[in-house]
């Protein structure tokens, strides 16, 4: 809540409370968010970073035996960290590799049958244990040929930097508790096919995982643009707009009613903008509406194809004299992803993006369900949908133009299951809800999948 700028009256102090009381008014800000910006090293970042570049090249079908170089001794060293970072917070990280294997019949980039290893880190919530929110960093590297599993690649930027923001992420939200689960998750195979992100999206299906949304960093650190500009503020967050396992039911709704840049991924983003844009302003967060850059992917990808929501967070500047290239220097221009050419303040604030999104969201309750739209030839629109079943502040409606990228304005209504916004032409605007917790964390806003 806003500090007043002067006293109240007494009856103006008796309005006041009687139109947000206490049960039901939601804070603006919480001050634990800032504490976690806080806490966010870029020292222990820069040292991550500089361990992985340091095995030489994380190639996955580079050594698995060596204890300084290759794959297997980097994939180690991630589990030793999560491994420490748990016992730093009395064992509440369950920590375990999770594996699938690959042949040369999987893909084009597979030379030979190989283990694909992601290593992930389990914080389990208190309340909504089946919940989570994910964090992923990719593992491994590649240098100009992908089939060379040989030659160094140092891979500092793509992605040491996400690795090593995943693994800060844990030893800053391993300090707290939330309701629901956080997974930190170094993901392989990224380079041949994105194999690691399929494998865990699998996993996730057949265990049931109830995914709020997948945090895919990849590349969080250079700040150099390939294109002349240099910015230590500008970050992307790429997102799909519908997903892609949306019924052809669900496609011919969307002809009359909207929603073709309202699906859950397209909402995950929207509300990393607006945390990002509350708790650090100093940041410019910019949505791109695209599953990826141009023609290209992602581990977020994988869980996307499953039917989860995710997104990838990255740079906005890209520098390609720094990626999936051989170390070497041609006409005075140096080719290579070394550490040099990584910005540790600026993954720390990437990093510090990520933490204080899926801490808003293990801290928030689960999003409404069934959210239904009414109001056609009214001058209003009509909002239900089903009650979360837990004791929470009640539901925030928002709503935007049907040309903004943002939800732009919102009123809360309590808890209430159903409302009507007077005066509001539902032909004019988009619309959606989200449940709110009493310390004022929100859900994912849900856009109406029917009409009453």
């Amino acid at each position: 809540m806003k500090m007043l700028k002067k006293p109240l009256s007494l009856l103006n102090l008796l309005l006041f409370f009687l139109m947000f009381p206490t049960s039901g008014f939601a804070q603006e800000t919480d001050p634990k968010i800032y504490d976690i910006i806080e806490s966010v090293s870029a020292e222990r970042i820069e040292n991550d970073i500089r361990k992985l570049a340091g095995f030489g090249t994380r190639n996955t079908f580079s050594d698995t035996i060596s204890n300084t170089r290759g794959i297997g001794a980097a994939r180690r060293w991630i589990k030793s960290q999560f491994d420490q970072i748990s016992a730093e917070c009395d064992n509440c990280l369950n920590v375990f590799y999770q594996k699938n294997l690959v042949t040369p019949e999987d893909g084009r980039r597979v030379p030979h049958e190989a283990l694909v290893v992601n290593v992930v880190a389990v914080q389990k919530g208190t309340k909504y244990p089946n919940r989570y929110i994910i964090m992923s960093g990719d593992i491994d590297s590649r240098n100009s040929d992908t089939m060379d599993y040989e030659g160094d690649a140092p891979g500092a930027n793509d992605n040491a930097s996400g690795m090593a923001g995943a693994m800060e992420a844990a030893r800053v939200l391993s300090q707290y508790e939330f309701e629901n689960s956080i997974v930190y998750v170094g993901l392989s195979g990224e380079e041949q096919g994105l194999f690691g992100g399929k494998g865990l999206a699998e996993y996730a299906k057949e265990n049931n995982w109830d995914i709020i949304g997948v945090l895919n960093n990849d590349m969080i650190g250079n700040i150099e643009g390939v294109d002349g500009v240099i910015s230590n503020r500008d970050f992307r967050i790429f997102s799909e707009p519908v997903p892609p396992t949306e019924t052809e039911q669900e496609r011919r709704m969307r002809r009359y009613y909207g929603g073709e840049v309202d699906g859950i991924s397209r909402q995950l983003a929207r509300y990393i903008h607006k945390t990002t844009e509350t708790y650090m302003p100093e940041m410019n967060p910019i949505m791109i509406y695209r599953l990826d850059r141009f023609g290209r992917g992602g581990h977020h990808r994988s869980f996307n194809d499953l039917g989860f929501a995710g997104v990838r967070i990255m740079e906005a500047h890209e520098n390609y004299n720094r990626q999936h290239q051989d170390l070497r220097t041609e006409n005075g221009i140096k080719y290579g992803d070394v550490v040099e050419g990584v910005n540790f303040n600026y993954a720390k604030k990437l990093t510090a993006v990520n933490a204080i999104n899926m801490a808003s969201l293990a801290w928030a309750p689960p999003a409404p369900q069934n959210v239904e739209i009414g109001g056609i030839v009214e001058p209003s629109a009509k909002l239900r949908w089903e009650k979360v079943n837990e004791d929470i502040a009640g539901y925030k409606i928002y709503w935007r133009d049907t040309t903004s990228p943002t939800w732009d304005h919102s009123r809360f209504v309590g808890d209430v299951n159903e409302f009507t916004l007077e005066g509001i032409v539902i032909d004019n605007y988009f619309f959606g809800v989200a449940a709110v917790g009493k310390d004022g964390h929100e859900s994912l806003v849900v856009f109406p999948s029917g009409t009453f």
